[in-house]
C-alpha cells in the first residue's frame, strides 16, 4: 500500500522500512487514534511528547515564521513519521501539521519510542534514514527554487498530486481531490500567492487547469508534463 511520496520518488515512508518484528513493537505501545479532515495532528510551539505514524490518509506541514507568514512545507502520507524531531530533542514543535483527508495514525509516547528503538536496531535505522532524507528533501527544494523555474516547479507539483490523489474527470482531466489552496501551493514550490496566481491564471486562460475554491482540475496533463519535463 505504501508508495513513495512526493518529490522523492525513491524515498520509502518509516513504515515500510521497518521489519514485521519492529512493526509489532511499536504496535504494541502505541494506541491508534483519527482525525478528521482539517484537523490539526500536532501544532507548532507545543510541547507534547508523542510520535504520529500515519497509517492511513495525509497532512501537511506548515510553519509561521515570526512575521506571522505561514509556509506549507511538505505533505506527508501513509506510512510517514510525524514529530520525530521534538519527541527526541525534548523541544516544542517546529511545525503544524494539519489533515487534508481523514487521518488514521498509531500515537506513540516518546519515550516508549526511545526505549523500543534501542532494542530494536530496524527502528533506530530507520529513523536514520527519515532525518536524512527529510535533509535531501530540505536541500532539494532550495535547490530548485535557485534552478527551476516556478511554472516547471508547480507542473511538477501538480501532476505529481494528480498520480498520488488524482481522480479521473473525463477526456483525460484529473481533479485533484485535496483541500489545498493557492498559498499551499506557493509553500510547497517555495515562492509568493501572488506568482502561483498568475501562473494558473495563464493556464486557466490556456485550457490547461480549472481552479475554484479548495479544488483544481488538471484539464491537459500533457502541457505540465511538457512544462515540468522542459524547466521552464
Amino acid at each position: 500500500m505504501d508508495r513513495a511520496p512526493l518529490h522523492h520518488t525513491h524515498r520509502m515512508p518509516f513504515w515500510s522500512l521497518l521489519d514485521d518484528d519492529a512493526r509489532a513493537r511499536l504496535r504494541a505501545v502505541g494506541t491508534m487514534v483519527a482525525f478528521p479532515p482539517k484537523e490539526t495532528l500536532l501544532r507548532q510551539y507545543d510541547l507534547t511528547d508523542h510520535l504520529l505514524v500515519i497509517r492511513r490518509g495525509c497532512a501537511k506541514v506548515a510553519a509561521n515564521s515570526a512575521a506571522g507568514y505561514q509556509a506549507v512545507l511538505a505533505i506527508r502520507r501513509a506510512g510517514d513519521l510525524l514529530g520525530e524531531q521534538a519527541a527526541l530533542d525534548g523541544g516544542p514543535r517546529s511545525a503544524t501539521l494539519t489533515s487534508l483527508t481523514r487521518v488514521e495514525a498509531l500515537m506513540i509516547p516518546s519515550s516508549a519510542f526511545r526505549e523500543v528503538a534501542r532494542s530494536a536496531p530496524a527502528i533506530a535505522l530507520a529513523l536514520q534514514q527519515v532525518l536524512s532524507a527529510r535533509l535531501r528533501e530540505s536541500d532539494g527544494h532550495r535547490a530548485a527554487a535557485g534552478s527551476e523555474a516556478v511554472q516547471s516547479r508547480l507542473a511538477t507539483l501538480l501532476l505529481e498530486l494528480g498520480a498520488e490523489y488524482g481522480r479521473p474527470e473525463g477526456n483525460g482531466a484529473v481533479l485533484i481531490a485535496l483541500p489545498l489552496s493557492q498559498d499551499d501551493f506557493a509553500g510547497l514550490v517555495l515562492s509568493s500567492r501572488r506568482t502561483v496566481s498568475r501562473v494558473l491564471e495563464q493556464w486557466r486562460g490556456h485550457g490547461w487547469v480549472t481552479t475554484g475554491r479548495n479544488r483544481l482540475t488538471i484539464d491537459r496533463p500533457d502541457e505540465l508534463k511538457r512544462l515540468s519535463v522542459s524547466g521552464r
